[in-house]
C-alpha cells in the first residue's frame, strides 16, 4: 500500500507539472529597466576586475570623450531630448563604447538588449525584434558590429528604419569599410578617442579613491607615463595595469611609478613623449633615411616609433607627403602605394599594420627620387606672391556668352587633339611670362622621359 501511495503521488505531481508547462502563459521577457540596470552594475562582485568595479553609471562619471559629452554638443542634445538616433560608436578598445551605450539607455529610459557579433546570429536579432515590437524604441547594443556579415546586418534594416529598435553598434574598425552602406545611411557615426595622459591620470585617481578595494590600500600615484604608453589610451588596460601593480605588492605605501609598472607588467616600452623632442627627432631621421635611400636605417627608426606607441596614421601621412615631395614623377607609383598604405593601416590596425608600413617604407627608400614637382609649386607660389597677376590669354578663356565670344574669349584656341605633335605651336602662360619655367624634371626614372618629352615638344633645354 505504501509503494502504491508513492506511485499515485508521483503521477499526480507529474500530471500537475505537465498542466503547468502547457497552461503557464507566456514567459516574461528579460527586460532591463532603468532600475534593473542600476542593480546590475552596482552589485558587482568584489572579485570583478577593477575596470568593471569602477565602470561609470552616469554621464558625469565618464572620463574622456569631451568632444561628445560637453554641454551643447549634438550628442548631448540627443540624450537630453530623449530622442537618440541609431548610431555607431567608433573607436579603439577600452574608450567607453559599451559603457556609453548602457548609460544612454538608462538616460532615455528605454529597454536595453545587448548582443555580441561574435556569438550572435540572425536568429538572435529576430528574437530582439520580436521583443521590440511590443516595446518600440528598444535600445539594441551590438558589440563589434563590424563582425556581422551582410545578411546579419540586412536583418536589422527594417527594424531600424521603422524605429522598432534604436541600434547602437560598437566597432574598432572604420564603419565605411565594415558596415553595409544601407545600414550605415540610417545611422549616425560618433568617433571616440583614446584617453589623453591627463585623462588617464584622472581615471587612475578616480579608481584609487572610489574603488572599495583600492581605497583600503595606501597607494600613491607618482607617475603615469608607463601606464599611458602601455595602454595607449585604453581605459580598461590602464586600470588593469594599476590593479596588477597593487595586487603584486604587500608592503605599503605602494608607489605607482613608471619603473614599478614596467616591472609588474614584465613588458618593455620606449617611453617617449609624442609631442616632445624625441618624437620629432625620430620622424626626422625616418624621413631623411628614406630620402637618402637607406631602407635599413628607415625601418630602424620606424621600429623605434612603433615601439614607442607612435600614431601609425601620423607615420603613414608623412609617407604620403614624402612620396610626392621627394619621389614625385620619378616614380608616380610611389604616391599610389603610400596612399594605399594609409588606407590599409586604417582597416587593419596594429600589430599587423607594422608590416604594411615596412613595405611602404622600404619601397619608398629604394625608389628613384626627384623633388622637381615640389620645387615647381614652391617656385610658382613665390612667383605669384611677388608678381602682379597677369591676364589669362584670350584664347584660353572661357566663353559662355555670345558677348564674350565677340570679345575674343576662346578665339583661336587650338584643340590639342587636332594638333597632335604640335603642342608647342600654342602658348599657355600669359604673354608677359611665356618663357618662364617652374617644373624642371630630373634625368631619373619616369622623369627622364618627361624631360625628353618637354625638350622635344616645347624646346625646353
Amino acid at each position: 500500500m505504501e509503494n502504491e501511495g508513492k506511485a499515485i503521488l508521483s503521477l499526480i505531481l507529474t500530471f500537475n507539472l505537465i498542466l503547468w508547462y502547457f497552461f503557464r502563459g507566456p514567459t516574461p521577457e528579460l527586460t532591463f529597466s532603468v532600475f534593473s540596470q542600476m542593480d546590475l552594475f552596482q552589485t558587482q562582485s568584489y572579485d570583478a576586475p577593477l575596470a568593471e568595479r569602477v565602470r561609470p553609471q552616469q554621464l558625469g562619471q565618464v572620463i574622456g570623450q569631451k568632444h561628445l559629452l560637453a554641454k551643447g554638443t549634438p550628442f548631448m542634445h540627443f540624450i537630453k531630448s530623449k530622442r537618440i538616433p541609431s548610431m555607431i560608436l567608433w573607436g579603439p578598445p577600452g574608450v567607453g563604447k559599451t559603457t556609453l551605450a548602457q548609460i544612454i539607455s538608462r538616460e532615455v529610459d528605454r529597454p536595453f538588449k545587448q548582443l555580441s557579433a561574435i556569438q550572435s546570429g540572425v536568429k538572435d536579432i529576430r528574437e530582439v525584434i520580436r521583443f521590440a515590437k511590443g516595446r518600440p524604441g528598444t535600445v539594441l547594443f551590438i558589440d563589434e558590429i563590424h563582425r556581422f556579415n551582410k545578411s546579419q546586418q540586412d536583418a536589422l534594416l527594417g527594424a531600424v528604419e521603422k524605429g522598432l529598435v534604436t541600434l547602437i553598434g560598437a566597432t574598432t574598425e572604420n564603419p565605411s569599410f565594415e558596415v553595409n552602406a544601407a545600414l550605415l545611411s540610417r545611422m549616425q557615426v560618433f568617433t571616440l578617442k583614446p584617453l589623453s595622459i591627463a585623462e588617464t591620470q584622472a581615471l587612475l585617481s578616480y579608481a584609487l579613491e572610489k574603488d572599495e578595494h583600492l581605497s583600503e590600500r595606501e597607494v600613491q600615484l607618482k607617475e603615469v607615463e608607463a601606464i599611458y604608453r602601455l595602454a595607449a589610451g585604453d581605459a580598461r588596460k590602464s586600470l588593469t595595469l594599476l590593479e596588477i601593480l597593487v595586487n603584486s605588492q604587500e608592503e605599503e605605501p605602494i608607489l605607482v611609478t613608471d619603473e614599478a609598472i614596467l616591472a609588474a607588467a614584465q613588458e618593455h616600452i620606449a617611453l617617449y613623449d609624442k609631442s616632445g623632442e624625441l618624437h620629432y627627432d625620430l620622424i626626422s631621421a625616418f624621413i631623411k633615411s628614406i630620402r637618402g635611400g637607406d631602407p635599413d636605417a628607415a625601418v630602424y627608426y620606424l621600429a623605434r616609433m612603433l615601439d614607442g606607441g607612435e600614431d601609425i596614421k601620423f607615420i603613414a601621412r608623412r609617407l604620403i607627403i614624402l612620396a610626392s615631395e621627394d619621389i614625385g614623377n620619378a616614380n608616380p607609383n610611389a604616391l599610389l602605394l603610400a596612399n594605399a598604405c594609409f588606407q590599409s593601416i586604417n582597416v587593419i590596425g596594429m600589430p599587423e599594420a607594422r608590416i604594411i608600413l615596412s613595405q611602404a617604407t622600404t619601397y619608398l627608400a629604394t625608389s628613384e627620387k626627384s623633388n622637381a614637382a615640389y620645387q615647381a609649386i614652391n617656385e610658382a607660389m613665390r612667383f605669384v606672391k611677388n608678381e602682379i597677376p597677369h591676364p589669362v590669354p584670350l584664347h584660353l578663356r572661357n566663353a559662355p556668352t555670345q558677348m564674350m565670344k565677340n570679345m575674343g574669349y576662346g578665339g583661336n584656341y587650338k584643340y590639342s587633339h587636332d594638333y597632335e605633335g604640335q603642342e608647342g605651336n600654342q602658348t599657355y602662360l600669359p604673354e608677359e611670362i611665356k618663357d618662364k619655367r617652374f617644373y624642371k624634371p630630373k634625368a631619373v626614372g619616369i622623369e627622364k622621359k618627361i624631360r625628353q618629352f618637354l625638350s622635344e615638344k616645347w624646346d625646353r633645354k
